[in-house]
């Protein structure tokens, strides 16, 4: 299990100092930003390791965002799966797409 590093800023000094900051989570921390003493955002360290070049767009264009830690497949196999049949998978999809 890789080390998380964690340590925290204050939006002004992030401000003056952004590229030591930027730095920082590249090297794998994480860094909570304050605001009047509170946390209010975190930078964190981008992974892409298994990601194709489809999710690194949309990670790029705001609509995706990618996992902190591997996913173990394992697990997901294990998730219990429910099976609708015939049509009523497609409008149980579409419904939810369309939030109903």
């Amino acid at each position: 299990m890789e080390s998380i590093k964690i340590r925290s800023v204050h939006v002004t000094e992030l401000k003056k100092r952004l590229s030591k900051y930027l730095h920082l989570a590249k090297t794998g921390e994480t860094v909570v930003i304050c605001e009047h003493g509170l946390p209010v955002a975190e930078l964190i360290p981008f992974r892409a390791v298994d990601a194709s070049r489809e999710e690194l767009q949309l990670v790029a264009a705001g609509k995706m965002r990618l996992p902190k830690a591997r996913v173990n497949l394992s697990q997901i196999l294990k998730i219990k799966r429910s099976r609708v049949r015939g049509n009523r998978a497609v409008e149980a999809l579409l419904a939810d797409r369309e939030g109903r």
